[in-house]
């Protein structure tokens, strides 16, 4: 039995295995600290923190828009219905703006409302 694991191919089969073994350990830890270190744009803790990566970008850190982009705050918005801003987050409103659905995916739609109310 002794001569059997002295044999070649034995000794290839426990190297790929001690480096796949390796392999393994390196991209779990990896795999660890991007979850850790990277934060997801959808992983966003609060209301504030998806808005600040998802909506601020057009809209502004102040909801204040420019140019054609919408003022969040603008009696406006504050006179659109809960559904009516939900569908246009989720959805891109009823011209289904094709951009504004692309970016607000991923986003709680009944929640940024209450963000977007709780604006001044």
């Amino acid at each position: 039995m002794g001569a059997q694991s002295a044999h070649p191919s034995n000794f290839k089969i426990e190297a790929v295995y001690h480096v796949m073994k390796k392999l393994f350990a390196v991209m779990l830890f990896t795999a660890a600290v991007l979850f850790l270190m990277l934060p997801n744009l959808s992983w966003a803790d609060d209301d504030a923190a998806a808005y600040k990566t998802k909506c601020a970008m057009c809209h502004g850190a102040d909801a204040k828009g420019k140019g054609n982009i919408p003022d969040l705050t603008s009696d406006k918005v504050k006179k659109a219905t809960d559904a009516e801003l939900e569908d246009f987050i989720a959805n891109g409103g009823k011209d289904k703006k094709a951009s504004h659905a692309f970016a607000a995916k991923g986003v709680d739609a009944k929640a940024m409302v209450a963000y977007i109310r709780s604006l001044k």
